[in-house]
């Protein structure tokens, strides 16, 4: 299934919105209320000096377009979850399955993540943090709010990383919730990460 997923997304945009419209239909009406709880819950239990999370809403949208025109290309390079202009990402805060977090530090977006969920009990994870706020920290808070918003949820938590992604791949390889299920195409590997671990990277 998520291997046809991909498929579709990636072959197939104007059939992936489709999929996205329903899919959020469902999820708002099923899950949305408790995975924002949950998330609420998991953003207080974060105490990171310095910075503060907070999940984005629709006027977030220019903070957001703007920290992402901000990073050199080659950070951006494996990183695609939805285009990057100001519509694209206004049409993304509009849909319930896809919750979105930001990382602020002295009133500035320093960081995003986010929950793309699926009514089939799978979210996918992926994250960006600022080039010039690398190292402090802010990578495993917001594993921890990620994972335990969609753990706490009842869902299965994935991703997809590039095998050409050394930086990710290295942070992977460091996480013991982290386990490889399969090689996808183009070089791809489908990790999920399992709920029995309590430390992340």
């Amino acid at each position: 299934m998520i291997r046809l997923l991909l498929y579709i997304k990636h072959r197939f945009p104007f059939l992936w919105r489709w999929i996205e419209y329903w899919n959020g239909l469902v999820f708002k009406f099923r899950f949305r209320r408790r995975m924002l709880a949950e998330a609420e819950k998991a953003i207080a239990s974060e105490n990171l000096p310095g910075f503060r999370f907070e999940i984005l809403d629709l006027s977030s949208s220019k903070l957001l377009a703007n920290l992402l025109w901000e990073q050199p290309p080659e950070r951006l390079t494996h990183f695609k979850p939805h285009g990057f202009d100001l519509k694209s990402i206004e049409r993304q805060t509009l849909n319930p399955a896809f919750l979105m977090f930001g990382v602020f530090s002295n009133g500035a977006l320093v960081g995003y993540f986010f929950l793309r969920c699926f009514a089939n009990r799978r979210c996918f994870v992926g994250r960006m943090i600022d080039h010039q706020h690398d190292r402090l920290g802010i990578g495993r808070a917001m594993n921890r709010i990620m994972y335990h918003t969609a753990w706490n949820s009842g869902f299965r938590v994935f991703t997809t990383v590039s095998k050409d992604n050394d930086l990710v791949i290295r942070s992977h390889s460091r996480n013991p919730a982290a386990k490889v299920l399969k090689e996808l195409p183009n070089k791809y590997l489908l990790i999920e990460f399992l709920p029995d671990k309590t430390s992340f990277n």
